[in-house]
């Protein structure tokens, strides 16, 4: 079976967490598909739609975990007794670490 874990899809970040639409979805499976079919180190022999399927599933789950992981970053620096102003410079600094943080966390699981 196909896997996109196999073709290596590294972390997918969006900034400002905005869900895609369907639209730009099926649009960056496309983009992935023709990327795959070009490349040497992969055959497809498969039917495509069932590959956009797959694609398509792998974004809406890397999606969701993101999100999941934004939630629990944003709710980490609001529990900070100093109030750290969402946006500042400061929290952008805190944000980014104590994403790559629980990222490191959900690879591992």
């Amino acid at each position: 079976m196909f896997s996109l874990r196999a073709f290596h899809l590294s972390r997918l970040t969006f900034y400002g967490h905005r869900m895609l639409s369907e639209d730009k979805i099926s649009h960056l499976s496309h983009i992935v598909l023709q990327t795959i079919k070009k490349s040497s180190l992969v055959k497809v022999q498969t039917d495509e739609a069932r590959i956009l399927k797959e694609i398509k599933r792998v974004l809406a789950s890397e999606m969701a975990q993101e999100e999941d992981i934004n939630q629990k970053v944003k709710a980490k620096l609001a529990s900070y007794s100093r109030g750290i102003i969402e946006g500042s410079a400061e929290w952008e600094v805190l944000y980014r670490k104590a994403f790559e943080e629980e990222s490191r966390k959900h690879a591992k699981a």
